[in-house]
């Protein structure tokens, strides 16, 4: 959940926690048992939230602490469990913490808390190494110290305004150990953690450069300041506090890290519990390539004893419907804009997108949804350049889009204001003309919309008890994916030909599928099939 996207209840163009509150309940008649509410602590919002200035308070923007108390009260009296997302890699500059460390001057406690660095060249003039942003341009920032002279340089692996903590300082430990505590005493369930593959840096912080499409890691090489051994100590760390609050608080890692079975080391036992699969969300919607990764996913998860999770979009990347119209999709974080080589078709990438979800919830494992998919929206292209807010679109010039198009705020009802996700009709980024038809009240109750196939999907998944299942594949031809989960057989055609449709009671099906066989870009769930 986005928070800035799903409900807005004052009007003034942005999501809160009360707007979420009011909208619960159509979480619950989905079938979704846990929200993970992206960051809506305090912040300067350059980052959209992902620049925390108080880890331990509400951003006015989105509500207060008692709204939170109140948002965490309702779901859990509806079931549905409430996991925050945590951001320890980096605060903002605009943090107390970083404040201080400004203020205090060079060789004080106060710097030890971020990442200093004396820069190169004759006068320090140069970055202290190459490393690039996430965001684009160089990953280092030079102060100017309170007498007015040039100091030391900041990191931050992500916008200058989000320098990076040095978890080498048992001093920031402490800290966030205090930051789990304030929300588990409020009765969170657990956290998402950003970018839980950072935070530890290599010794000497050597050069390095940058693999194409590999910024945010999941390469094949592991960048001095992904994925470092010494990471591992946080989260058992963690592990241990929350295993103060009983066995049902979780941790839950956005790691981008490659191969799968070294993603595991993040949900070893004494670990993380789950951790996003990205190798999963990035796999385009192909036979083989998708029994590969199915098959990886579980045998490394299983090596540690966690289960596998599927996700096939979120806030950070292309809607899936639009991303699996287009081969090979864009890399990662780039976007798709009105100046972009190829776009999408809409009817192919809603009926792909459908095909890909109904695999997906077949398989065990935990699965996630992005709001917004359970509506089949696509990716918005055509927002205006003057809209954009994403910071990668800026400190590029524009030449990479970033994420926007897929944060445009939700439609809930087809003929009020901002498509009801506000009575004013304000919105922080523009929807489409066309959101109304996507509506959740234009598709509540109609056979066959995106949002009943989700309903139907996720009720059946539930009734099945498909996460805790076992896939055992079944002969199929090349383009097609057959396997059976418990009492159930499914069949993926990937491929653009029908195939033919085993005998047996379709339960759950992505599309129209009439006669003895199964269209292309569809998927069936079937009870009753015979085994041969």
């Amino acid at each position: 959940m986005y928070p800035r996207s799903f409900a807005d209840s004052d009007g003034d163009g942005v999501g809160d926690l009360p707007g979420i509150t009011s909208r619960l309940g159509a979480l619950k008649e989905l079938g979704v048992d846990a929200v993970w509410l992206s960051p809506f602590m305090t912040s300067p919002q350059r980052d959209a939230g992902y620049d925390v200035s108080d880890y331990c308070d509400v951003d006015p923007l989105f509500g207060t602490l008692a709204d939170f108390d109140a948002l965490r009260e309702t779901a859990h009296g509806l079931g549905i469990r409430v996991v925050v997302d945590l951001v320890p890699n980096h605060s903002s500059i605009d943090h107390p913490w970083f404040r201080e460390a400004l203020a205090a001057g060079p060789g004080s406690v106060e710097r030890e808390r971020y990442v200093f660095r004396h820069g190169g060249g004759v006068a320090g003039e140069l970055p202290p190494n190459n490393w690039q942003s996430v965001f684009g341009g160089p990953a280092w920032t030079r102060i100017t110290e309170t007498d007015g002279t040039p100091g030391p340089w900041y990191l931050h692996l992500f916008d200058s305004s989000q320098p990076d903590f040095d978890w080498g300082n048992p001093w920031v430990h402490e800290r966030f150990r205090e930051v789990l505590r304030f929300w588990l005493d409020r009765g969170v369930d657990g956290f998402r953690v950003d970018v839980a593959h950072g935070l530890v840096k290599a010794d000497g912080l050597p050069d390095y450069e940058v693999p194409t499409g590999g910024s945010m890691g999941g390469d094949d090489r592991t960048a001095p300041y992904w994925a470092q051994d010494g990471v591992h100590e946080v989260w058992r760390d963690w592990r241990k506090v929350l295993a103060e609050y009983g066995p049902e608080r979780v941790l839950i890692a956005e790691a981008w890290v490659a191969p799968l079975l070294k993603m595991a080391n993040w949900v070893r036992p004494d670990e993380m519990h789950q951790a996003f699969n990205f190798a999963y969300l990035e796999t385009p919607w192909d036979a083989a390539a998708l029994r590969a990764v199915v098959d990886e996913s579980i045998a490394a998860f299983a090596s540690v004893g966690a289960p596998s999770t599927w996700v096939l979009s979120n806030h950070d990347v292309i809607r899936h419907p639009s991303r699996l119209a287009l081969t090979p999709p864009p890399p990662q974080g780039e976007g798709i804009g009105p100046r972009s080589p190829r776009h999408p078709d809409e009817a192919v990438g809603l009926r792909r997108g459908r095909a890909a979800t109904a695999f997906m919830l077949a398989l065990p494992g935990s699965a996630y949804v992005y709001q917004g998919e359970e509506l089949g929206l696509p990716e918005v292209i055509d927002l205006p350049d003057s809209a954009r807010q994403d910071p990668t679109f800026a400190r590029t010039a524009g030449k990479i889009y970033g994420r926007d198009g897929c944060r445009v705020p939700i439609p809930w009802e087809a003929d009020s204001p901002a498509a009801g996700f506000n009575t004013t009709g304000a919105s922080w980024l523009p929807q489409p003309e066309t959101w109304g038809r996507y509506a959740r009240d234009a598709q509540r109750g109609v056979p066959g919309s995106t949002l009943e196939f989700y309903r139907s999907a996720l009720a059946q998944r539930r009734a099945s008890s498909l996460a805790t299942g076992a896939v055992e594949w079944l002969a199929s031809q090349p383009e097609v994916l057959a396997f059976r989960n418990g009492d159930l057989t499914i069949i993926a055609n990937t491929g653009a030909t029908p195939v033919p449709l085993p005998r047996g009671t379709i339960v759950v099906a992505s599309d129209e599928v009439s006669g003895d066989v199964v269209p292309g870009d569809t998927t069936v769930w079937l009870r009753g099939v015979t085994r041969t």
